[in-house]
């Protein structure tokens, strides 16, 4: 009974044996599969490190970039302003010009209608000359006639003689003044020429800047435009970077508790070799018994 007893609990132990093997087995599977998956992550781990180091880098190039674009928005920004400030003052300069040839326009509408009345006068004093010549004529054959009776007369045509160097004198002073108006005239027709051609050309770089202006806006727009964008590709490079070490995180805690578990397999396993040793031990003092 003894001897049965004994071999009962061998059997006993020999299944409990098999289990513990088979036990063993699938701990080593597991351990396999885990082995595996830990070789897995590290390969990912080591891949999304040298993803994130990528990113890293693209991401200091988009800084660069965009640190750049925005220097020459800036550098842009203050090009308008200063075309701005040349453009005013270009208007302003044009607005002076356009009222200088309103004065000069009216000054040679003056010119014009005093040359009108100094040409009028001249004629009424042409008029008056002839006139006098012929007053002169028929005086002098007056004088002829009766020179020695009429002492009168020759003073009273001394008189219209001094009159007429008078009026002779005050037609070569209208005619001087005519000759210097006319002159006059003349110079501020080529001033107001050259003022209407600094006019045109005032005009046409009024013109330029406002295109030049109009280019710097539209290119402004097209700047603010790829800088928006690219700072919204910063941010998803970012919130991506963000997302990857959360998984880097995630993944070095899997890995902290897959070595928890496997410590706690290895104690377990060299517990259960320990009391292997022990059933061996048992089972040969039991042997040894038998015999």
């Amino acid at each position: 009974s003894t001897i049965e007893k004994q071999r009962q609990e061998l059997q006993l132990l020999i299944a409990e044996l098999k289990d513990r093997d088979q036990e063993l087995d699938d701990m080593v599977a597991v351990h396999q599969r885990q082995l595996l998956a830990w070789e897995d992550d590290r390969q990912k781990i080591l891949t999304l490190a040298e993803r994130c180091n990528l990113l890293n880098n693209e991401l200091s190039k988009r800084n660069e970039i965009i640190e750049s674009l925005t220097r020459r928005l800036k550098f842009l920004e203050s090009q308008q302003s200063d075309s701005k400030t040349t453009l005013e003052s270009t208007q302003q300069k044009f607005r002076e010009l356009s009222q200088k040839v309103t004065d000069t326009t009216a000054h040679c509408q003056a010119l014009e209608e005093k040359n009108q009345s100094l040409h009028c006068l001249v004629l009424e004093l042409s008029a008056k000359t002839g006139q006098l010549q012929a007053r002169e004529q028929e005086l002098l054959t007056m004088l002829k006639l009766k020179d020695e009776a009429m002492l009168e007369p020759t003073h009273h045509i001394t008189d219209f003689i001094s009159e007429f160097k008078r009026v002779e004198s005050a037609l070569r002073a209208a005619r001087m003044e005519r000759f210097n108006l006319n002159k006059e005239k003349q110079d501020l027709k080529v001033r107001l020429k050259e003022l209407v051609l600094e006019m045109n050309k005032l005009k046409d770089d009024l013109c330029e800047k406002v295109k030049e202006n109009h280019k710097q806006q539209e290119e402004i727009i097209h700047l603010k435009q790829e800088n928006s964008c690219l700072r919204s590709e910063l941010a998803l490079a970012v919130e991506k970077a963000k997302r990857q070490d959360q998984l880097l995180q995630f993944a070095k805690s899997k890995q902290a508790r897959t070595d928890t578990e496997l410590s706690g397999l290895r104690k377990i396993y060299v517990k259960q070799q320990r009391d292997l040793q022990f059933l061996h031990v048992s089972l040969e003092s039991s042997q040894e018994l038998r015999q």
